[in-house]
């Protein structure tokens, strides 16, 4: 018996990805950071090596184990990454 799907959108849409691979005190990471029309101007982040992602702005950076929860890392990583991620949000 089929099913028929419901969509809330189906909609195509060009987007820039930018792929960066960089070693930080603790630990690697590899990011794929894709902007798009969507998100009220927030990136979408994604960590290649885990597969997890967040949508992420300069308000997100601020708040306190945003990172750490999102992309399962310590407390350090976590400084790591929104150091980096602070120069390109």
């Amino acid at each position: 018996m089929a099913h028929d799907l419901f969509y809330l959108y189906d909609e195509p849409e060009d987007t820039k990805t930018r792929f960066v691979s960089f070693m930080a005190e603790s630990t690697r990471f590899d990011l794929a950071i894709t902007t798009t029309n969507r998100f009220y101007g927030k990136k979408l982040v994604i960590n290649i090596q885990n597969g997890r992602s967040a949508i992420i702005g300069h308000d997100d950076l601020e708040e306190e184990g945003y990172l750490e929860f999102a992309f399962n890392l310590n407390e350090q990583e976590a400084e790591e990454l929104k150091a980096f991620l602070e120069t390109v949000i």
